[in-house]
């Protein structure tokens, strides 16, 4: 059966960076980890053509020859004849640079190209981080406040306490590796006799195996649970925002700590503030009587309107700072500024009595009383004369 290209398998593009290669596999091999699938050979050939096409699109020189060659790698003549080994783990794959890194690359080079895989890893491991995305409204977020959220996650079965086996009874020492979670393989080949370390396939890697697994968690060692948590949210804290909450994350492996909670916050828009670090823009609409005159307005804030004195003369578009009316710092250092922006409203629907004032009143202007309109015309006269 021919060979899935690499990206097909970890349902990435091409075109996927490092980070993404790497968050496409962790989720898949948690999907198709044996640990999870017990007895499904289905998902343990899965598993491992998911650890092939990770190992070589995880490597920036291994990638880039797959992307040039795909499976059918150039190199030098196979036992079958001219050209490569049609493997991209095989030496064709890996061009003239030899054995390069010492035994350990060469060792590297025969587990891949025999289908050999997998590290065991029995010491104690940290667990994976988990998110958890929040949603809260603009004021929330500017003040602080607390929310209580659902998690759900895989903790410690607390009828076999982990071990995944019925009470009463205890996990046995595997047969096949005898405990070491891996076995040795030695095969025959056209470059001589090779030992190939693997994974235990009874076991897979744990060195022992369940033979009466706990009810309750179906010797998973582990039951999905749900349960409600506070979480603090610090005034201050804007869109896009991560709050680490540690060891509220998944469970360690072999005795290793738990992983870390990340809340990835989300901030709701706000009906008329906008904000840029801790300072907030609002617009404030005035009458042009009261940006003529000048006027006391009152200013909407995130807590309750203040009063601002508007000078007179005041132009359309002018901005205005008020101090420490915007957001708390994170850091605790005081809070940053609010920035209102004038808009001078022309009225609509005058009565006839309006009107006739406007016109009195435009009928007293000398001119000097527009400074744009004055300059302009100054400017307009200038370039016929």
């Amino acid at each position: 059966m021919a060979k899935r290209d690499y990206y097909e398998v970890l349902g990435v593009p091409k075109t996927a960076s490092e980070a993404d290669i790497k968050k496409a596999y962790r989720q898949l091999a948690k999907k198709l980890h044996p640990d999870m699938n017990p007895g499904d050979k289905k998902a343990e050939e899965a598993f491992k053509e998911l650890n092939e096409a990770y190992e070589v699109l995880s490597d920036d020189q291994k990638r880039a020859r797959y992307d040039q060659f795909g499976h059918e790698t150039p190199g030098q003549a196979g036992p079958g004849g001219a050209g490569g080994y049609g493997d991209f783990g095989g030496f064709g794959g890996f061009g003239g640079g030899g054995f390069g890194g010492g035994f350990g690359g060469f060792e590297d080079i025969f587990s891949t190209f025999f289908g050999g895989g997998g590290t065991v890893r029995q010491g104690p491991m940290q667990g994976e981080d988990l998110r958890y995305d929040l949603t809260i409204s603009f004021e929330e977020a500017a003040m602080g406040c607390s929310k209580e959220v659902t998690l759900v996650r895989d903790e410690t079965c607390e009828t076999c306490h982990g071990t995944g086996a019925r009470p009463g009874t205890q996990p046995q020492t595997c047969p096949t590796c005898k405990g070491s979670g891996q076995v040795r393989v030695t095969q025959n080949t056209a470059f001589g006799r090779i030992q190939n370390v693997r994974v235990c396939e009874t076991c897979h890697g744990e060195g022992k195996i369940v033979t009466d697994p706990c009810p309750k968690c179906n010797g998973r060692g582990v039951t999905r649970t749900s349960k409600r948590r506070t979480i603090k949210i610090p005034a201050g804290i804007d869109d896009g925002q991560v709050i680490r909450i540690s060891g509220q994350g998944g469970l360690g492996a072999h005795g290793g700590p738990p992983g870390d909670l990340q809340v990835l916050v989300h901030v709701r828009p706000h009906k008329y503030f906008k904000r840029k670090g801790t300072d907030l823009y609002c617009d404030v609409p005035i009458s042009f009587t009261q940006a003529a005159l000048g006027a006391e307005i009152d200013v909407p804030t995130l807590e309750k309107p203040v009063k601002y004195q508007v000078p007179e003369g005041t132009q359309p578009g002018t901005v205005f700072r008020v101090k420490g009316q915007g957001i708390p710092s994170l850091r605790g250092s005081g809070k940053g500024d609010l920035f209102i922006q004038i808009n001078v409203e022309i009225p609509k629907r005058l009565s006839d009595k309006q009107k006739d004032l406007l016109r009195q009143f435009d009928g007293a202007s000398t001119g000097k009383e527009y400074e744009q309109k004055k300059s302009f015309i100054d400017r307009m006269k200038d370039a016929f004369n």
